[in-house]
């Protein structure tokens, strides 16, 4: 295990962005390489890379396991002797360790292949925003790697070292992403009888968004609205020509993210007309539901209780309102995603933020025993 976490260590400190992975693709590719993989192929969805290994126990099905390659665009404050050489990027999310943890269990199941079949390891770029996963799903990846399962996993900040997670179904969420860009009639700010103020009408916009939430979804579903920027105005004596209001939408069902596009949408276009504005709604869907088939969900909770005992795995972890791309490729193919604690450690994507080292052995023994049984000759 000490040589896995040097190799998570040596990837932290040379962290990249969503495709540009080309470092870290190379390192990873040496490494599966290196312990004898059958095939290993580069380039996939521009720098993915996929490493294959065929058990010897004779022909039979294929699995896929994947492990995401990016970083973030955060600045390092750890002060770790590892941490990032670069400055304004950091492994802020943990893919250093998911990484590692698939390299460890590669190097063990080239060595001793005791299963029947073929496995596809897949170490995917451009999963923070960049949906690399449906990149290397468009680039063939499921026809020139065969696999009838996939399954992936991610660190979880305060849940214990040791511990495991899963449930059936959503396990994450849709991440939307909306703007509305506010037209006015800008003018000087002592004779506001003029002018058609775009700030008012934001404001009102704000506001009046936290209501889908609260008066238009029904309370036993979830799903969130969060205006996050507002930007207007350039001095304090005039009033603007414009404004925009951006934000996201997070929802577990496809009802609720109709539904709050459709409301945005409506929303937007009455409180903009009741000011004199109008607005221009920009809509995006981004990253669907994170699915898992509920068959593959019991049997990651089997493996997981192999690995650290069934008191330390949650069969129906609450869902979390954070995306994941790894949701293309449950659309294709039917499999599970869990999580593995990462202890006490800040929360995702925080700058103090560090993958511990101590769930090493619990993601390589994970990622083992999910072979041999999904394998099984």
């Amino acid at each position: 295990m000490d040589e896995v976490a040097r190799w998570r260590r040596h990837l932290h400190e040379r962290p990249e962005l969503l495709y540009e992975t080309h470092e870290t693709a190379a390192f990873v590719a040496e490494r599966l390489a290196e312990f004898g993989c059958d095939r290993v192929e580069t380039g996939i969805g521009r720098t993915g890379v996929v490493g294959v290994i065929e058990g010897r126990l004779g022909t039979g099905r294929g699995i896929a396991l994947r492990a995401d390659m990016d970083a973030l665009p955060i600045e390092e404050e750890t002060g770790l002797p590892h941490a990032s050489r670069i400055k304004g990027r950091m492994h802020a999310c943990g893919h250093d360790g998911h990484m590692a943890m698939l390299l460890g269990a590669a190097k063990q199941l080239t060595r001793s292949r005791d299963f029947a079949g073929t496995l596809a390891l897949v170490f995917q770029p451009a999963e923070e925003g960049g949906a690399g996963a449906k990149a290397m799903i468009d680039d063939g990846l499921f026809d020139r790697f065969p696999a009838e399962e996939v399954y992936g996993m991610h660190n979880l900040p305060n849940m214990a070292v040791g511990r495991f997670g899963t449930c059936p179904g959503p396990i994450m969420a849709a991440t939307d992403e909306f703007s509305v860009a506010i037209d006015g009639k800008g003018g000087h700010a002592a004779i506001p009888q003029l002018v058609a103020d775009p700030i008012l009408a934001g404001s009102a916009l704000v506001q009046a968004l936290q209501q889908i939430v609260s008066r238009n979804a029904d309370p036993l579903d979830s799903l969130v609205v969060s205006v996050t920027q507002f930007h207007s105005g350039f001095t304090r004596n005039v009033i603007p020509e414009d404004a925009v209001v951006s934000g996201t939408v997070r929802s577990l069902r496809e009802e609720m993210r109709v539904l709050a596009e459709r409301r945005i949408r409506e929303i937007a276009m009455a409180i903009t007309q009741a000011h004199g504005t109008k607005a221009n709604v920009d809509y995006r869907r981004h990253y669907p539901v994170t699915r898992n088939d509920p068959d593959r969900a019991r049997f990651c909770v089997e493996i997981a209780s192999a690995v650290a005992g069934a008191e330390n795995v949650e069969d129906n972890v609450r869902p979390l309102m954070g995306g994941e791309d790894f949701a293309f490729m449950l659309e294709r193919r039917p499999g599970a995603f869990a999580f593995i604690g990462n202890g006490d450690s800040q929360s995702l994507h925080h700058p103090r933020y560090e993958f511990d080292d101590r769930a090493i052995p619990f993601g390589v023994s994970y990622w083992t025993h999910l072979v041999h049984r999904a394998l099984a000759a």
